[in-house]
């Protein structure tokens, strides 16, 4: 289920009685609100108060499903403590076994409700600052492709570009998901294109071997950036993807944001192919 669908499903998410616990906690190391297990005590205070506020009601059901969700809240942060990133948001209920986790790379601002519904409002406002997008980021040596929302990387793809075979190939994390025959040129290259160089794109034209094949190797770039457009776009639609982001090399972000039939939401002219994803989320959405 993508983050999408949880969210729709967390609108419709309500039970008779107030039985959710939703918390958004800052977690961020650079923050020093957060620094030094400053968040722990963040932590620990929030779910303390809202346990003297349901002691007040005198409701022992209640009370039994809080402390039974604020032990598997508290379990889940620390547990996972040495992999925090800028903030967690969880949803609790036992009514329908409601448990969604998110630890997010975008400010969160810590806050503890128990009501008889998720409380959205903060996820609604990170969501609309960091929308559904698809990052796109082309080179010679294929196009990776990060599904993100809200600093959270849904899902990633790579469709390598093999010039010698003549394909391209959809890969899901480490794993293919099978080779997809595409159109990226009118005749095999052989071996040429071999020999421990990389083939430059864009030929000067001067009639060699050399330029011949750089001069066909950037027409089949070409020719596949135009079919991936296409495909972009579908996965844009079936994604539900708000914007579209273009991050290369100048000539290879340029010449993709033009097989897109609409403009891209931004282009990043530096080579972050090989970056870890949060380097890459960081310079699209926060230089």
């Amino acid at each position: 289920m993508t983050l999408y669908d949880e969210i729709q499903e967390l609108k419709s998410f309500e039970c008779p009685d107030r039985c959710v616990l939703s918390v958004y906690l800052n977690t961020n190391p650079a923050d020093l609100n957060a620094q030094n297990g400053a968040w722990k005590i963040h932590l620990k205070n929030g779910l303390k108060r809202l346990d003297e506020y349901l002691k007040a009601s005198n409701d022992e059901k209640e009370m039994q499903a809080y402390k039974t969700l604020r032990k598997k809240v508290e379990k889940e942060i620390l547990d996972n403590q040495n992999d925090l990133q800028k903030g967690v948001v969880i949803f609790a209920s036992p009514h329908n076994d409601l448990w969604s986790v998110h630890y997010v790379q975008v400010p969160v601002k810590t806050s503890f409700h128990w009501e008889t519904k998720p409380v959205l409002e903060e996820l609604r406002y990170m969501y609309k600052a960091y929308p559904y997008a698809g990052i796109i980021l082309p080179s010679f040596k294929g196009i990776r492709v990060i599904d993100t929302s809200m600093g959270i990387i849904n899902e990633e793809f790579f469709y390598e570009f093999d010039a010698g075979l003549e394909v391209w190939t959809e890969q899901k994390g480490v794993r293919s998901s099978g080779r997809i025959q595409g159109r990226s040129g009118a005749g095999s290259t052989g071996g040429g294109a071999a020999g421990g160089n990389s083939p430059v794109i864009g030929g000067s034209g001067g009639g060699s071997p050399v330029d011949e094949l750089d001069h066909r190797l950037k027409e089949n770039l070409e020719r596949f950036y135009k079919d991936m457009g296409s495909k972009i776009e579908k996965l844009k639609k079936e994604r539900k993807w708000e914007e579209i982001h273009v991050v290369g090399e100048a000539e290879h972000a340029k010449s993709f944001s033009k097989a897109l039939q609409k403009k891209p939401t931004s282009c990043v002219y530096k080579n972050l192919i090989n970056n870890d994803p949060g380097k890459i989320l960081h310079e699209v959405f926060e230089v």
